[in-house]
């Protein structure tokens, strides 16, 4: 019985790659099916543009890991010499660590994303409505979304923003506390000022102002965040009753002034303004930014808040390593744990059958004694029986994982144990 994880990824793979061994959402059950049928009978299909992992569980890995090979260059037709030199195989604690990690967002292209947790949730869902899993992942599967829900709690890999959109958003956040009364206005209509846009509406603001130099564009827009649109001739008279401003357009100049800023927070009556300049070349006059009450941030400025998130996710990320490290051996113990439940039950099994058999032999040769000293000495067996196997299963649960099969093959011999334990999840099948 052993765990085992074949893969590639953005790190092993090119996207050329990754497109071709990628799986359709509706093929994943029968993928699930061809696997089982290869003596692998817990799989579960991970799939994302990043990457496509095999996790599983079978009696041979070896068997196992090489079945599952062949399964992808054969499902996606590529050439198993072509496809091997990117793939990574991890068994036992090694593929149990590669999988809390990855549900973690530890091993993702960028370190925090959330989008990974849900899009392992959802392999897991498919596989178990396909009833590719049991005993073994079902437990796997839900450690590891209880070790990604820990660590996002005890560290702050995914606290700070780490894209240009959200990072003008918690600038925001920082300036205005709260921005559920905030006006916000759109200059341009690029793709990046759009989603900061609806970041900032998800974060509450209240209202939308969308201009752009091709006015249906800005009307297109506006109706997307239930807004209004304002030619681009007349966007400075309504910075008045605006407290963000995204700004984005393709000019090959400024297209707001110092001066102009300098009347409209006279008109605002020093109201702070928030601005955020994503264009290159600048939209924005630099002098703005000496004005008080105005807070000006230019890409190079929110690059500089992303790099610092980045290092910053990065020593969380070392936080993170070591919670994974404890879950690991919480698991692997829980596995052992697994491996020593039949023998218990066999010896268990032993002692009563051989207490059976002497009250079988002895009873009736003891005439004239009652129901309930029947009774009491039926109690004194069993409490014997328990004293007996008290210390052997004491040190079976209790000893290192590597020295359990030794313990086992000793009580075998010990107890004259013949029959081989029942597998576990046999009954869960």
């Amino acid at each position: 019985m052993g765990i085992f994880l074949v893969g590639l990824s953005h790190k092993t793979a090119p996207v050329e790659l990754r497109e071709k061994i990628s799986f359709a959402e509706e093929t994943i059950p029968q993928g699930l099916e061809k696997l089982r049928a290869e003596s692998i009978p817990e799989n579960i299909i991970l799939s994302t543009c990043n990457r496509v992992e095999i996790i599983a569980q079978c009696e041979d890995c070896v068997k196992g890991i090489s079945a599952t090979k062949d399964f992808l260059s054969g499902e996606h037709q590529i050439p198993l010499d072509e496809l091997e030199p990117h793939l990574y195989i991890r068994e036992g604690n090694e593929a149990i660590r590669h999988i809390f990690r990855v549900a973690s967002s530890l091993d993702s292209m960028m370190v925090g994303e959330p989008q990974i947790l849900g899009q392992f949730k959802n392999a897991f869902t498919i596989a178990s409505e396909a009833k590719a899993t049991g005993i073994i992942l079902n437990r796997l599967m839900h450690k590891a979304f209880s070790v990604a829900k820990r660590i996002k709690t005890e560290t702050g890999i995914a606290r700070s923003a780490v894209s240009i959109s959200y990072a003008a958003v918690e600038l925001a956040k920082k300036i205005f506390d709260d921005l559920t009364d905030k006006t916000v206005m759109l200059i341009g209509a690029g793709e990046m000022c759009e989603l900061a846009a609806k970041h900032l509406m998800q974060n509450g603001a209240k209202k939308m102002l969308v201009t752009n130099r091709t006015y249906s564009r800005a009307v297109e827009l506006a109706q997307e965040f239930n807004g209004s649109a304002i030619r681009f001739e007349n966007f400075i008279e309504s910075l008045i009753q605006t407290d963000i401003i995204i700004s984005s357009t393709g000019a090959p100049h400024y297209i707001l002034h110092h001066h102009d800023v300098k009347e409209v927070i006279h008109e605002r009556r020093n109201k702070p303004i928030f601005m955020i300049d994503i264009a290159v070349p600048r939209d924005l006059d630099p002098e703005i930014n000496k004005i008080d009450n105005v807070y000006l941030y230019d890409i190079d400025n929110l690059q500089a808040v992303v790099e610092t998130n980045i290092e910053e996710r990065k020593k969380e990320a070392e936080k993170a390593d070591s919670i994974v490290t404890q879950e690991v051996r919480t698991f692997e113990q829980w596995l052992a744990s697994l491996k020593v439940t039949p023998m218990i039950v066999l010896l268990r099994e032993r002692m009563e059958q051989i207490r059976q058999e002497e009250l079988r032999k002895t009873l009736p040769r003891l005439n004239g004694i009652s129901e309930k000293e029947k009774r009491s000495i039926e109690s004194m067996s069993m409490a014997i029986i328990n004293k007996v196997l008290h210390g052997p299963m004491k040190a079976l649960k209790s000893c290192h994982p590597e020295e359990k099969e030794t313990l086992m093959q000793v009580l075998r011999e010990i107890f004259q144990l013949e029959d081989s334990p029942r597998k576990i999840g046999e009954k869960d099948r």
